[in-house]
């Protein structure tokens, strides 16, 4: 909804601006069974890739994916994110080396043979090739506090939380664009705050790579669990 739409009428509730939520037509049992259904069909096809083509995305694809993240709640609408997108190929070889850096400690003397071999099936490993070849990255800091006009620090609330639910839309969103992405979380990730000069108010949560698959580009054989293994009832 744009807020800046003359034609909504504004109406104070508790003293703040509050416009009508609006629906066509209060959609029919049958019509809600269908759009779920069909909206599960459509991302049960989704998968994490990590080939990625050197076909270029359009900087206004990012933009928009970003805005349709940005769209998720978050608490008392704080909004603590930042997406910073890199497609500058300088940035992207100097944060691959740094993730590897780390990536290889993990590998070598953080991670357990259990985790290792969790992992095994993923064909994932310290290498992280895709950090260069995705045309795009886009690297999410959550923001743990504000600064007030008054250069006073001011809390944020439920970040975790807020920032995870963005970056669960930008995945549908990087999906539903027709392209493909991963979720990179290389430990510690405090790299990317300085590679990108981030200010100190903000912490690297989560990087995706955005890019089209290569070619004949082929993924784990994955089993989700089924309905009655994740879910409970009380009716």
């Amino acid at each position: 909804m744009n807020n800046k739409n003359e034609d909504e009428k504004l109406k104070l509730i508790n003293g703040f601006p509050y416009v009508e939520f609006k629906v066509e037509k209060a959609p029919s049992p049958d019509y809600v069974i269908e759009r779920s259904s069909a909206f599960y069909d459509w991302i049960n096809k989704r998968r994490s890739a990590r080939e990625f083509s050197d076909k270029l995305v359009p900087k206004s694809v990012i933009e928009n994916l970003i805005k349709a993240s940005s769209t998720a709640p978050s608490g008392a609408h704080k909004q603590p994110w930042t997406f910073c997108a890199v497609s500058n190929k300088e940035l992207k070889a100097e944060i691959r080396e740094a993730a590897e850096n780390e990536e290889k400690i993990n590998y070598e003397h953080r991670m357990s043979e259990r985790w290792k071999k969790d992992l095994a099936p993923l064909g994932t490993d310290m290498h992280k090739s895709f950090l260069e070849e995705a045309p795009w990255l886009i690297v999410v800091f959550k923001r743990v506090y504000e600064f007030d006009e008054d250069g006073e620090k001011r809390s944020n609330y439920y970040v975790n939380e807020s920032v995870g639910i963005a970056c669960g839309f930008l995945i549908t969103a990087i999906f539903d664009a027709g392209l493909v992405t991963l979720p990179h979380t290389p430990s510690p990730m405090n790299f990317l705050e300085k590679i990108l000069s981030r200010p100190q108010n903000e912490r690297a949560y989560i990087l995706f790579p955005v890019g089209y698959p290569k070619e004949n580009t082929w993924v784990p054989h994955l089993k989700r669990k089924e309905l009655e293994e994740m879910a409970a009832f009380y009716e």
